[in-house]
């Protein structure tokens, strides 16, 4: 009877799920997951590392980690390759517009009903409306829109001890711009006795589809002409390449009063981001737009304290234009995305993503994932914030061998406050003022902005390639002189542009536009 008893114990026990015996257990689901490295250079998580068996245990999952490539070209090369042989991964970030295609030929599946299974994680990163636009289509959601790159970074910051040392106000409009970056360029800032200022900086850096031509080192001049990114997209009736207004030709004619006067770092043309990086931190010029994290973080700032002990950036608003418009650029919540394969689903993983998902996004997860082993890489203080106190250097979380236990840290961090101060740390110049690296980036973000989102949903041309390159080099030629800038000139390079199918590239992409919902 007692036997008896105990084998309908243990059949009610095993059907609840309860006290499975190991012989009774469920087989884990493989879950292969193609991933963007948050370091490309490290290398994967090693075998070793403690996340797997934690997911195998507690989850059920076996978690096969692939590495794409670090460049977006070899990335789309990966995963198209894959998708041909119908052979993708459960789960993978992707760019936008090879997720268009595959979700086109149905080899993404909608992922709306996942959403409820990770109740936590779907309200701290899968809830902003907008950003869930970047990957919908026919009104459902064909993937994951991760928070991507903090919005609102770069701003425009000018040498505070410069316009103390000239008796200069910050400049307001864009002819004080002018007047500042004609005293920097002429009248000896940095007090050497040589000529070898100034008054602007910037390189050439098309960054996304809306921010292409010269791009968003000169954000803040060409925003005061009301034009600063690449489209119009405030309506469907105005949307359009900015290029084609009249305030983007005025825009060029500032351009090249800089350059003809020598107002701007001459070299602008041909300088790379590290030659930029390394001027300013030489006293080569005293406005321009940068990172806040390029600027004020410690390891970024310290050649420029070297040099200038005395020096100091401040953060400005951007100079208002002969219309009264200003804009720091484009102001863009990007997104990483992260699709789930249609065989993944028709296979039955999709539970096993979301599970994996939303302990990820669990304490647990988030500090394994994001800093390591709580006693091996971090600690936390008695505010609860992530610490390296008490931790051998070279095992510490920020320490360069353990970069590859955080290959998936962007897909765990929220970017609140405490995680914020913990990743962009204030401290002391050399002659003792604070330096709070995220000062700037408030500051920044208080200016005035292009909302350009919707910008993130267009394909580039066929012909993208050339078409980007007619665009920019023409540009670049009506500045430094090397073609008359005049309105007959300007209007035969928008013929041009036409040529190059500048109006069904517009619309098509007013048609995508229109299609996520970003305008009406």
């Amino acid at each position: 009877m007692a036997r008896t008893l105990s084998i309908k114990l243990l059949a009610l026990l095993v059907a609840a799920g309860i006290g499975l015996p190991a012989f009774a257990q469920a087989k884990p689901a493989d879950v292969n997951f193609w991933y963007n490295a948050a370091a490309s250079e490290a290398g994967q998580p090693p075998d070793s590392w403690a996340a797997y068996q934690i997911i195998k245990d507690k989850l059920g999952v076996n978690l096969n980690l692939v590495q794409l490539p670090s460049t977006s070209s070899d990335q789309d090369t990966k995963i198209n390759t894959a998708a041909a042989a119908n052979a993708l991964p459960d789960l993978f970030q992707v760019q936008r517009d090879v997720w268009y295609k595959l979700v086109k030929a149905g080899l993404i599946a909608p992922v709306d009903s996942l959403l409820k299974e990770m109740p936590f994680r779907t309200k701290l990163r899968y809830s902003d409306t907008v950003r869930n636009k970047l990957v919908t289509l026919n009104g459902k959601l064909y993937g994951f829109a991760e928070p991507g790159a903090l919005a609102g970074t770069d701003g425009f910051v000018i040498r505070k001890d410069w316009l103390d040392k000239l008796g200069l106000k910050v400049p307001k409009t864009i002819e004080d711009f002018y007047a500042v970056a004609k005293a920097f360029t002429e009248k000896d800032p940095d007090g050497n006795g040589k000529n070898d200022t100034y008054g602007f900086g910037g390189y050439i850096e098309p960054l996304s589809m809306a921010q292409q031509g010269l791009g968003s080192r000169f954000d803040a001049i060409i925003g005061a002409y009301g034009v600063a990114a690449t489209w119009d997209i405030t309506s469907a009736a105005k949307f359009g390449l900015q290029v084609r207004k009249p305030e983007f030709y005025d825009a060029m004619l500032f351009m090249k009063r800089l350059s003809d006067e020598k107002l701007m770092d001459p070299d602008w043309a041909s300088l790379k981001k590290d030659d930029f990086r390394a001027r300013w931190k030489q006293g080569r010029f005293g406005m321009m737009t940068e990172g806040y994290a390029a600027l004020a973080m410690q390891a970024n700032y310290k050649d420029f304290d070297v040099n200038f002990p005395e020096g100091e950036w401040l953060a400005v608003p951007t100079p208002i234009g002969p219309k009264g418009k200003s804009s720091e650029g484009p102001f863009m919540r990007s997104a990483r995305i992260l699709a789930v394969s249609a065989r993944a689903v028709k296979e039955g993983k999709g539970p096993a993503i979301a599970k994996l998902l939303e302990w990820m996004q669990s304490d647990e997860g988030y500090y394994l994932l994001g800093f390591g082993e709580k006693g091996v890489n971090f600690n936390l203080d008695d505010k609860g914030l992530v610490s390296v106190a008490g931790i051998e250097p070279a095992k510490a979380y920020t320490a360069k061998p353990q970069a590859p236990l955080l290959q998936l840290k962007n897909y765990v961090y929220t970017n609140s406050a405490n995680e914020l101060a913990v990743r962009y740390v204030s401290f002391k110049t050399a002659k003792g003022r604070t330096m709070d690296p995220l000062s700037y980036w408030e500051a920044f973000k208080a200016n005035k902005w292009s909302e350009e989102t919707g910008a993130l949903v267009i394909n580039p041309p066929a012909n993208g390639s050339d078409f980007w390159r007619f665009y920019t080099e023409n540009q670049v030629k009506f500045i430094l002189g090397l073609q008359p800038l005049t309105k007959e000139s300007w209007a035969a390079y928008l013929a041009g542009l036409d040529k190059l199918g500048a109006r069904e590239f517009e619309a098509a992409a007013k048609k995508q536009v229109l299609e996520a919902g970003f305008i009406k």
